[in-house]
């Protein structure tokens, strides 16, 4: 099958597998005009990226154990620690999880640092006070959180507003 029919098989989009392609999660065989096939295995592969990302890993993640693709199952993830303590576990792919989820945990602290931070400039009700979130604690937004701005009238003692800034008192309101 060319790679539109992949794609819409394994829920993604063409442009997603071709990504997967580039990062070597799945190869496509080449017809003679040169278009990309897909046969039920590689659609399957997908998927289970399609899954694995879903569930909060990077491509990076997932490339770390793409070895172990061939043997997921067709529908939905297998147990990274099996409840049957028969079962194999699978030390590489609990060893990326675990890694992540770590991760996942201190992205979720650093936002409830953050959110803290903004509701107690609000004064929203049950915000804790600016000592534990206020300037200097070493919190940082990220990259993507856009610029870095107070929302109160007053500009910190420790910042003093620039000459080419009218002072706090004679800053006109927020307007949206």
């Amino acid at each position: 099958m060319r790679i539109g029919d992949a794609a819409a098989a394994a829920g993604l989009t063409p442009r997603t597998v071709r990504y997967y392609e580039q990062q070597g999660l799945v190869t496509a065989r080449r017809a003679p005009s040169g278009h990309r096939e897909y046969d039920a295995e590689d659609v399957r592969r997908l998927r289970a990226v399609r899954e694995l990302r879903d569930a909060g890993l990077t491509v990076g993640d997932v490339r770390a154990f793409a070895h172990l693709l061939a043997t997921m199952p067709a529908e939905g993830l297998p147990e990274v620690i099996p409840k049957d303590p028969r079962a194999e576990r699978c030390s590489a792919a609990e060893a990326v999880a675990r890694r992540r989820l770590a991760d996942l945990d201190a992205r979720i602290e650093r936002l409830s640092q953050l959110r803290t931070r903004l509701a107690a400039r609000l004064g929203e009700p049950g915000a804790q006070g600016e000592e534990a979130t206020g300037p200097g604690d070493g919190l940082r937004a990220g990259a993507d959180s856009g610029p870095i701005f107070w929302l109160d009238a007053a500009a910190p003692a420790d910042r003093p507003v620039p000459a080419d800034r009218p002072a706090p008192a004679d800053r006109p309101p927020f307007r949206a």
